[in-house]
């Protein structure tokens, strides 16, 4: 939300660098292994359907019981969401969120003031930290579409103060190169590198592929990482494996890099998202993630009592 706070934008040193390669299937038909270890997809997951918020509808791919959470990503969700429906008050604490608008617009606010809109194309990267309650509505008719990934905050961070970083679309870098475009939301890709600051270090690339376009693209090797295909169907990993359409979560095996293929006759669009793993426990209730069970009693206090990063939540309601 352009409007909520200035900008705080970072680059990431943390980010090691990721180099890639992109063949055109038409021109080069040479098959030889990208990477020294692809990445192969070792799990698939179908997002289904749910009801949340009030009224909204989303796909959930993270975040349910056959894909609890692929650390440090804890959830995953493709919304929907018409007027009157919408995310209404509600708190977090304890991890991140990234909203990155597919179709139409989100008006959010929150109990320490801030208040703004993100369009088609732009991100909000959220750390709610110590404590946020805030709402997400929709600002327009009809459905208003995007993703939505929660990422997990190490021990040390749970409880930081909050902050935002806002991308407009025209913000984001991006480059095309034969049939393939990027969107860099996070992370390098391309010879491109966002300027969002990680504090979990996290990649976030949106991809587009014409028919018969191809990508390599690099992954740290100590890195989970994932796809969310968009829109369209692809070919993942290995060249001889099944096209995969839309609304399939592919968590990736490990290796150095992950190639794709666009085999079909109708552009490819699909997410591709890794993190450093924290290793460390996860308490989740709710929108409440920490490390002990603890922890979470302490924080369903401190929501209750309005103490201890809530304070603000006593009085304060959305408009």
């Amino acid at each position: 939300m352009r409007a909520i706070t200035q900008k705080l934008l970072f680059y990431n040193t943390k980010l090691p660098k990721v180099p890639f390669l992109i063949r055109n299937t038409m021109s080069e038909p040479d098959q030889s292994p990208a990477f020294n270890r692809p990445r192969l997809v070792a799990k698939k997951v179908l997002a289904k359907l749910q009801h949340e918020g009030d009224g909204a509808v989303v796909r959930r791919g993270i975040g349910r019981s056959d894909l609890k959470n692929l650390d440090p990503f804890l959830m995953l969700d493709d919304f929907s969401v018409s007027p009157p429906a919408g995310f209404p008050d509600h708190p977090h604490r304890g991890f991140e969120t990234v909203t990155y608008m597919l179709q139409g617009a989100i008006t959010h606010q929150d109990f320490a003031g801030h208040k703004g809109t993100i369009r088609t194309g732009d991100v909000q990267w959220m750390t709610a930290g110590r404590g946020i309650i805030h709402s997400e509505m929709p600002a327009g008719e009809g459905p208003q579409t995007g993703l939505q990934l929660w990422i997990n905050l190490s021990s040390k961070d749970k409880m930081i103060e909050p902050r935002y970083q806002e991308l407009s679309s025209d913000e984001i870098p991006s480059t095309e190169r034969d049939g393939v475009e990027v969107r860099v939301i996070a992370g390098e890709s391309m010879g491109i590198r966002s300027p969002v600051y990680t504090r979990t270090p996290t990649m976030y690339l949106d991809f587009a592929l014409k028919p018969r376009a191809q990508i390599h693209q690099s992954i740290p090797e100590s890195w989970n990482s994932f796809v969310y295909v968009i829109e369209g169907e692809g070919v993942f990993g290995s060249l001889n494996s099944s096209p995969v359409s839309a609304h399939h979560v592919l968590v990736l095996g490990p290796g150095d890099g992950l190639s794709v293929w666009n085999k079909s006759s109708k552009p490819l669009r699909f997410v591709l998202v890794g993190g450093l793993p924290l290793n460390e426990p996860v308490v989740q209730h709710g929108p409440f993630v920490m490390n002990t069970q603890a922890e979470i009693d302490q924080t369903i206090q401190d929501y209750y009592y309005s103490q201890n990063g809530f304070e603000m939540a006593k009085y304060w309601r959305s408009q």
